[in-house]
């Protein structure tokens, strides 16, 4: 039998949830959390959770306008708190994992690297 290197949608919604994925699995982690779509990967996993709580707002009495108003208003608030919670909550899941809590996407850390070492060249190490 063969490891799987991607999630199941049941092991994905656990990892949405907080669970740890299989040992097999932690590349795709790092790449979920480091890699060039990591923001809108992250705040489309932190609305899972949320979904069943619009879904709610769609049975509450009152026009339609006013549902969707009121899902509208709870996915801006939803978003604002996932994005203001990112770095914790993908250090979190880093450590989780068993990676090192400061990985950086490798294009990130080498433009870095590229800034840093132009900065000492220029100006001098301090």
């Amino acid at each position: 039998m063969t490891e799987r290197t991607r999630p199941t949608p049941w092991q994905w919604l656990g990892y949405t949830a907080g669970r740890k994925l299989p040992d097999s699995m932690q590349d795709w982690v790092r790449r979920d959390l480091t890699g060039p779509w990591r923001v809108p990967r992250h705040l489309v996993r932190g609305m899972i959770p949320f979904t069943p709580v619009f879904a709610a707002f769609l049975l509450f009495p009152g026009p339609i306008y006013l549902r969707l108003a009121m899902i509208l208003l709870g996915l801006i608030l939803a978003m604002f708190y996932c994005a203001a919670y990112m770095p914790m909550n993908r250090a979190h899941r880093l450590e989780l994992h068993g990676l090192p809590v400061d990985l950086e996407n490798p294009e990130r850390a080498r433009r870095h690297a590229t800034e840093r070492s132009t900065y000492e060249r220029l100006h001098g190490r301090d």
